[in-house]
Protein backbone atom coordinates (compact mmCIF):
# COMPACT_ATOMS: atom_id res chain seq x y z
CA UNK A 1 0.00 0.00 0.00
CA UNK A 2 1.33 3.17 -0.97
CA UNK A 3 0.69 6.11 1.13
CA UNK A 4 -0.30 9.19 -0.62
CA UNK A 5 1.25 12.26 0.79
CA UNK A 6 -0.92 15.25 0.62
CA UNK A 7 1.35 18.15 0.36
CA UNK A 8 0.02 21.26 1.91
CA UNK A 9 0.87 24.40 0.17
CA UNK A 10 1.65 27.40 2.33
CA UNK A 11 -1.13 29.95 2.34
CA UNK A 12 0.14 33.14 0.74
CA UNK A 13 -2.94 35.30 1.27
CA UNK A 14 -3.47 37.77 4.08
CA UNK A 15 -6.91 38.59 5.32
CA UNK A 16 -7.02 42.39 5.06
CA UNK A 17 -10.62 42.90 6.15
CA UNK A 18 -9.73 43.52 9.84
CA UNK A 19 -7.11 46.06 8.80
CA UNK A 20 -9.63 47.91 6.65
CA UNK A 21 -12.08 47.98 9.56
CA UNK A 22 -9.48 49.47 11.88
CA UNK A 23 -8.47 52.08 9.31
CA UNK A 24 -12.08 53.15 8.76
CA UNK A 25 -12.62 53.54 12.50
CA UNK A 26 -9.45 55.66 12.77
CA UNK A 27 -10.55 57.76 9.81
CA UNK A 28 -13.91 58.47 11.45
CA UNK A 29 -12.21 59.38 14.74
CA UNK A 30 -9.82 61.82 13.03
CA UNK A 31 -12.61 63.36 10.96
CA UNK A 32 -14.60 64.08 14.11
CA UNK A 33 -11.76 65.34 16.32
CA UNK A 34 -9.76 67.43 13.79
CA UNK A 35 -12.25 70.34 13.56
CA UNK A 36 -12.45 70.49 17.35
CA UNK A 37 -8.69 70.97 17.69
CA UNK A 38 -8.29 73.93 15.36
CA UNK A 39 -8.64 77.47 16.65
CA UNK A 40 -8.13 80.70 14.88
CA UNK A 41 -8.68 84.38 14.65
CA UNK A 42 -11.46 85.52 12.38
CA UNK A 43 -9.98 87.48 9.49
CA UNK A 44 -12.02 88.52 6.48
CA UNK A 45 -9.84 87.91 3.46
CA UNK A 46 -10.56 89.51 0.09
CA UNK A 47 -11.88 87.29 -2.66
CA UNK A 48 -9.84 89.00 -5.39
CA UNK A 49 -6.28 90.13 -5.91
CA UNK A 50 -5.20 92.62 -3.26
CA UNK A 51 -4.81 96.22 -4.21
CA UNK A 52 -3.45 99.24 -2.36
CA UNK A 53 -5.85 101.13 -0.11
CA UNK A 54 -7.74 103.86 -1.97
CA UNK A 55 -6.37 107.34 -1.42
CA UNK A 56 -9.73 108.69 -0.23
CA UNK A 57 -9.81 106.20 2.67
CA UNK A 58 -8.78 107.30 6.15
CA UNK A 59 -5.14 106.86 7.03
CA UNK A 60 -4.74 103.39 8.50
CA UNK A 61 -3.58 102.73 12.05
CA UNK A 62 -0.54 100.48 11.87
CA UNK A 63 0.35 98.07 14.65
CA UNK A 64 3.93 96.84 14.18
CA UNK A 65 5.58 93.81 15.74
CA UNK A 66 9.38 93.90 15.61
CA UNK A 67 11.74 90.93 15.58
CA UNK A 68 11.91 90.87 19.40
CA UNK A 69 8.10 90.58 19.59
CA UNK A 70 7.52 94.12 20.87
CA UNK A 71 4.36 95.86 19.67
CA UNK A 72 4.22 99.47 18.49
CA UNK A 73 1.26 101.60 17.43
CA UNK A 74 1.48 104.73 15.32
CA UNK A 75 -1.25 106.56 17.28
CA UNK A 76 -0.73 108.66 20.38
CA UNK A 77 2.43 109.56 22.23
CA UNK A 78 5.63 107.57 21.96
CA UNK A 79 5.20 106.07 18.53
CA UNK A 80 8.73 104.65 18.76
CA UNK A 81 8.12 103.14 22.23
CA UNK A 82 6.79 99.59 22.69
CA UNK A 83 3.30 99.33 24.16
CA UNK A 84 1.71 96.70 26.36
CA UNK A 85 -1.55 94.89 25.60
CA UNK A 86 -3.79 97.23 27.61
CA UNK A 87 -2.37 100.37 25.98
CA UNK A 88 -2.79 98.83 22.52
CA UNK A 89 -6.44 97.95 23.19
CA UNK A 90 -7.17 101.39 24.69
CA UNK A 91 -5.64 103.36 21.81
CA UNK A 92 -7.31 101.29 19.10
CA UNK A 93 -10.69 101.43 20.86
CA UNK A 94 -10.36 105.23 21.05
CA UNK A 95 -9.60 105.48 17.31
CA UNK A 96 -12.51 103.20 16.41
CA UNK A 97 -14.88 105.17 18.67
CA UNK A 98 -13.84 108.42 16.98
CA UNK A 99 -13.68 107.11 13.37
CA UNK A 100 -15.33 103.67 13.05
CA UNK A 101 -14.22 103.10 9.44
CA UNK A 102 -10.51 103.59 10.12
CA UNK A 103 -8.58 100.62 8.71
CA UNK A 104 -6.35 98.79 11.20
CA UNK A 105 -3.28 97.09 9.75
CA UNK A 106 -0.72 94.73 11.29
CA UNK A 107 2.88 94.76 10.13
CA UNK A 108 5.03 91.92 11.43
CA UNK A 109 8.77 91.55 11.10
CA UNK A 110 9.92 88.68 8.92
CA UNK A 111 11.80 87.07 11.82
CA UNK A 112 9.14 87.42 14.52
CA UNK A 113 7.29 84.41 15.86
CA UNK A 114 3.97 84.05 14.04
CA UNK A 115 2.19 83.58 17.38
CA UNK A 116 3.15 87.11 18.41
CA UNK A 117 1.53 88.55 15.27
CA UNK A 118 -1.62 86.53 15.96
CA UNK A 119 -1.59 87.84 19.53
CA UNK A 120 -1.54 91.40 18.19
CA UNK A 121 -4.50 90.57 15.94
CA UNK A 122 -6.42 89.14 18.90
CA UNK A 123 -5.79 92.30 20.92
CA UNK A 124 -7.04 94.42 18.01
CA UNK A 125 -10.14 92.24 17.79
CA UNK A 126 -10.74 92.73 21.54
CA UNK A 127 -10.68 96.49 20.95
CA UNK A 128 -13.75 96.11 18.75
CA UNK A 129 -12.25 96.05 15.27
CA UNK A 130 -14.21 93.76 12.92
CA UNK A 131 -11.57 93.54 10.14
CA UNK A 132 -7.79 93.53 10.35
CA UNK A 133 -5.44 93.94 7.40
CA UNK A 134 -1.90 92.66 7.00
CA UNK A 135 0.90 94.75 5.55
CA UNK A 136 3.46 92.97 3.43
CA UNK A 137 6.51 94.10 1.54
CA UNK A 138 6.17 94.24 -2.19
CA UNK A 139 8.72 92.01 -3.89
CA UNK A 140 11.35 93.74 -5.95
CA UNK A 141 11.19 92.98 -9.63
Amino acid sequence: MSRQKKSRRPMAEINVVPYIDVMLVLLVIFMITAPLLTQGVKVDLPQADSEPLPTEADDPVVVSVNSQGEMFIDVGEGKDQPVDADTLITRIAAVIAYKPKTPIMVKGDRNVDYGRVVEAMVLIQRAGVPNVGLITETPER
